[in-house]
């Protein structure tokens, strides 16, 4: 049997082919009953419409690229989450390409989905090569989400507060009395605003002099490598304050393999509120980077690009929550 066509749905509603196009493309033209009819057919007939020549005749694709930074980071699975449930109510679906992949093959998945003629871009987190960015966005509508770079022209970016985040946590660990405090820092921008946040926050309460930068990758296993480097130094910190989720993950392990008890003898602060920090096992005290609301954000920004191309690009920050839980507390003794 043949599948269905549009002619066919058209004479089931009892309506003509252009209108059972406008039904198909969401238009808020039809009047609800005709919409009805429409949909009902749809489901009747098992209707599927031919995207090769949807695209061909709105010279559309109706998908995005999305260009992940690392797929292993569970913030980005949140962001792509808010992403996808933005794109999808507008009829787009997404394409996903691992940077971390891409930097092991050496391929520029950027012009892969230029090539593809996707209707938009999102970039997710920093990219290994920005330039290619670059390239891409003069051809496509682009947006960046989750981190504050590259700077391009006509491309929007959506990402959290980090600095401001950093400084909700700094805080909180010096509220509770901890003066000798380190931070696991991360690369690129997102791992600079942070270490800026934590770095001026000790400043503003005189502690320059005791607080201590670790050098992190963003992994649990960085994060682990890093607390081990930092609680074999003559004065070990009484609180850390980790780049991520992740490297806090890492910095738990290494303290209880050194036989620190978290919190009492050692504080611990992650950043992101992925689901890791909410496990009952880990319960980490964490900056809520709202990943979900970044995803929808950077949606809306990139529905507004591929209405208008050439408007300016604008850059938005979500506000940063501190969620307080389990890992950390007063220290056991005076600093």
């Amino acid at each position: 049997m043949r599948p269905p066509t549009i002619r066919d749905v058209a004479a089931r509603a009892g309506v003509s082919k252009s209108l059972v196009s406008l039904v198909l493309r969401g238009s808020g033209s039809v009047r609800p009953e005709k919409r009805r009819a429409v949909l009902a057919a749809v489901e009747e007939l098992g209707y599927r419409p031919n995207a090769a020549a949807r695209s061909l005749s709105e010279r559309r694709t109706r998908t995005v690229g999305v260009l992940l930074n690392d797929l292993r980071n569970p913030w980005f699975v949140e962001l792509l989450d808010g992403l996808n449930s933005r794109l999808y109510d507008r009829g787009l679906h997404m394409l996903l390409a691992d940077g971390h992949l891409n930097r092991r093959l050496g391929e520029d998945l950027t012009r892969t989905f230029t090539e593809l003629r996707v209707d938009g871009l999102v970039a997710v987190g920093t990219l290994w090569d920005p330039r290619a960015l670059r390239v891409a966005a003069g051809r496509v509508p682009t947006v960046v989400a989750g981190t504050r770079e590259p700077d391009l022209p006509r491309v929007d970016v959506v990402a959290g507060d980090d600095e401001q985040g950093a400084r909700l946590a700094t805080e909180h660990l010096i509220a509770l009395g901890h003066r000798h405090i380190a931070h696991i820092a991360g690369r690129g921008a997102v791992g600079e605003l942070r270490r800026r946040g934590f770095e001026a926050t000790m400043r503003l309460h005189g502690l320059a002099g005791t607080a201590v930068v670790e050098q992190g990758d963003l992994t649990e296993e960085g994060g682990y490598r890093a607390t081990v480097r930092l609680l074999s130094r003559a004065r070990r910190p009484t609180a850390v304050f980790a780049v991520n989720d992740m490297a806090c993950v890492g910095a738990l392990s290494a303290a209880e393999e050194s036989g620190l008890r978290v919190p009492r003898d050692l504080s611990l602060a992650g950043y992101d509120n992925t689901y890791l920090s909410r496990l009952r096992h880990l319960w980490l005290t964490t900056v809520d980077n709202a990943g979900h609301d970044v995803g929808r954000r950077a949606a809306q920004r990139l529905l507004d690009r591929i209405d208008d191309p050439d408007s300016p690009g604008t850059v938005e920050l979500t506000s940063p929550v501190l969620e307080v839980r389990g890992t950390t507390a007063p220290p056991a003794a005076a600093d």
